[in-house]
């Protein structure tokens, strides 16, 4: 059973490890569960299938972005919920993305970098201090953060669940999602 509400882009952004996808993919499975129409942009599958060829200097990432923010508003408009985990490193890709949408709520997924590269589950920190990877985001190539997130998670103060529960709150809070029923 699928629950009318309005479609919404919730975009998280931060450094590699911060905990994008693992917010993310308990935010998605909360929705399901409330029966919500959710579909899911990972910076990850989106670069091997619709962004495949792009490199990762600043113009290709910049593609990359608006055509994950492209797809993003197709969706949002015909009444998805739409869950986007990508680095997307640069706040004015970001701000244009948001205009573009409209319904937009940004979640600055928030760690330090020595947090995240102690989580480097894929090596990937690893590998750009040694020169391996260039213009890795935060290493070599600048991650702006957000001036005005809708939400910030603090990923090395907050547990899961707080951050969860922030994501969710906020998005009954502007009435993109109906808050679950309470039975008696």
């Amino acid at each position: 059973m699928n629950v009318k509400h309005p479609g919404v882009t919730v975009w998280f952004t931060g450094l590699s490890g911060a905990g994008k996808t693992t917010i993310r993919m308990a935010v998605e499975q909360e929705l399901r569960d409330r029966g919500l129409k959710v579909e899911v942009l990972d910076g990850d599958v989106v670069r091997e299938n619709l962004t495949r060829g792009l490199g990762f200097s600043k113009a290709d990432r910049d593609e990359n972005i608006r055509r994950i923010g492209f797809v993003s508003h197709l969706l949002t408009r015909n009444g998805v919920i739409v869950l986007v985990s990508a680095i997307s490193p640069y706040r004015a890709i970001r701000d244009e993305v948001r205009e573009r949408i409209g319904n937009f709520v940004e979640v600055f997924v928030n760690a330090p970098l020595s947090v995240c590269e102690a989580r480097d589950v894929k090596g990937l920190y690893k590998k750009a201090r040694a020169g391996e990877i260039k213009q890795f985001t935060g290493i070599d190539d600048p991650y702006e953060p957000p001036l005005n997130p809708e939400l910030e998670c603090r990923t090395d103060l907050e547990s899961l669940d707080d951050c969860v529960a922030k994501v969710l709150g906020k998005l009954e809070e502007l009435g993109y999602v109906p808050a679950p029923a309470i039975i008696a």
